[in-house]
C-alpha cells in the first residue's frame, strides 16, 4: 500500500538521519587518521597508515594506554564488587530506610563528574595523597559502582530468593549459597556491568585529568596532543580510542546480551 510503503521510507530517512548525526563526527575523525598529510582538512589524500604507525611507536601514547587499560580493569573489577555486594545487601535483607538507602546509591549517577573529581582532589589534598594512578582509579569506582549496583539490584528478582532458600535447606552456608548459586545466576548482569564500567572508564577524561599528575590516561594524553593543534596523528589516537570502546560493547553484546536473549 502506498500509506504503508511512505511510512517505511519516512522511517529509514529518520534513522538514516539520526544515526548519521551521531556517527558523522566519529566517521570524519576515523576518515582523516588515514590522511597522507600534515593537516587533517580537505581534499583527502590518502590513505595511508603512517599515523597509526607513529601512534604505535609513541611511548607516551603506548604507555597511557596501558594506564587506561590497568585503571580499567582494575577500577571495573572493584566497582563491580561493591555493586553486587551493595545490591545483595539491599535485594536479600530487611534495612531500615531501604528506599532511601538505594537512592543514595544512585545519586552519584546524577552528579556532574567535575564535581566528583573537584571533591576527590579537595579530599585527597587534605588526605596528603598524591595523584596518581590510584587516585584515578578511585575516582572511576567512585561513579561506576553506583552504575552496576543499579544493573544488578534490577536483575536480583523473587524466583533467585527461592532457589538460595532451597540451597539454604540443602545445608549450603551464606558464603557457598552467594558464590555457587546467586554470582551465577547473576552473571549477565555482573558481565554487562563490568563491560560498561570499563568502557566508561576507558575513555573518561575529567576526573582522569584532574586527579593525575605524571603518569596519565589515554584521553589526557590526547589532550595534550591537542594542545599543539590538530593533525592525523591525533585522529588516529583518537580512531584507536573509539575503536577499542566498540570493541569493547561488540564483546559484551557476544558474551552477554545474546546469552540473554536466548534466555
Amino acid at each position: 500500500m502506498p500509506g504503508q510503503r511512505l511510512k517505511s521510507i519516512g522511517v529509514w530517512c529518520y534513522a538514516i538521519v539520526l544515526y548519521g548525526f551521531i556517527f558523522l563526527p566519529v566517521g570524519v575523525l576515523v576518515l582523516f587518521s588515514f590522511q597522507d598529510g600534515r593537516l587533517p582538512i580537505m581534499p583527502f589524500k590518502g590513505p595511508t597508515l603512517k599515523w597509526y604507525e607513529a601512534v604505535l611507536s609513541d611511548s607516551r601514547l603506548m604507555d597511557s594506554m596501558i594506564n587506561s587499560l590497568l585503571v580499567a580493569l582494575s577500577s571495573s573489577v572493584v566497582a563491580v564488587f561493591l555493586g553486587f555486594l551493595a545490591a545483595y545487601g539491599l535485594a536479600r535483607s530487611y534495612l531500615p530506610a531501604k528506599g532511601f538507602q538505594r537512592a543514595l546509591l544512585t545519586a552519584p549517577l546524577t552528579v556532574s563528574y567535575l564535581i566528583i573529581a573537584l571533591g576527590l582532589l579537595i579530599m585527597f589534598n587534605a588526605l596528603g595523597v598524591a595523584s596518581s594512578l590510584w587516585t584515578i582509579g578511585i575516582g572511576h569506582v567512585v561513579i561506576n559502582t553506583p552504575l552496576c549496583f543499579a544493573i544488578m539490584y534490577s536483575q536480583m528478582g523473587d524466583h533467585q530468593i527461592t532457589i538460595e532458600r532451597a540451597a539454604h535447606d540443602l545445608g549450603a552456608s551464606d558464603f557457598q549459597t552467594l558464590w555457587l548459586i546467586t554470582a551465577p545466576m547473576m552473571m549477565p548482569s555482573i558481565l554487562a556491568s563490568f563491560f560498561l564500567s570499563v568502557t566508561f572508564s576507558w575513555d573518561e577524561f575529567i576526573i582522569a585529568f584532574l586527579l593525575s599528575r605524571f603518569d596519565v590516561t589515554l584521553p589526557v594524553e590526547i589532550w595534550g596532543m591537542l594542545r599543539s593543534g590538530l593533525n592525523p596523528k591525533t585522529n588516529a589516537a583518537g580512531s584507536l580510542v573509539f575503536l577499542i570502546s566498540v570493541g569493547l560493547l561488540i564483546l559484551a553484546e557476544l558474551l552477554v546480551f545474546r546469552k540473554v536473549k536466548k534466555q
